[in-house]
């Protein structure tokens, strides 16, 4: 039995229009970023609450822009190498609040160390240092 040509070309395109986009993300970033995505998705503010609790915070909206704010920089960036580098972008970026007093003041143990632990991210090394993070 012979099939004719025509109608297999017909059924291929057929079945291939009708599978629409069966394409895999490539891009590396795209999939770090879903990836941090679903890491960030096992957090809520009640969580939270109950984390800054447990570091003596009562979480306030105050507390919970700065939170914010991590748990953003870490969606668009992912984690960070040193502390250090993250401290200065929360003082730049609350420099109009007070910058380093108004967040130390917030996260007393530290603004990096215990923000990171309340937004629920990895605390970057070396940030838990005594002589890093940690206002006494």
């Amino acid at each position: 039995m012979k099939t004719d040509r025509e109608e297999i070309r017909r059924g291929f395109e057929k079945a291939y229009n009708e599978a629409g986009d069966v394409s895999v993300e490539t891009d590396v970033d795209d999939q770090q970023r879903a990836r941090r995505q679903r890491e960030l998705d096992n957090w809520d503010v009640e969580t939270g609450r109950g984390i800054a609790a447990s570091e003596g915070i009562e979480l306030d909206d105050e507390h919970l822009a700065v939170v914010e704010y991590l748990r953003s920089y870490y969606l668009d960036n992912g984690p960070v190498e040193h502390g250090r580098e993250l401290g200065d972008l929360l003082e730049t970026r609350f420099a109009d609040a007070g910058g380093r007093k108004y967040l130390r003041r917030l996260f007393p143990e530290g603004p990096v160390s215990q923000g990171m632990k309340i937004a629920g991210l990895p605390v970057p090394d070396n940030t838990e240092d005594a002589g890093f993070g940690t206002a006494r």
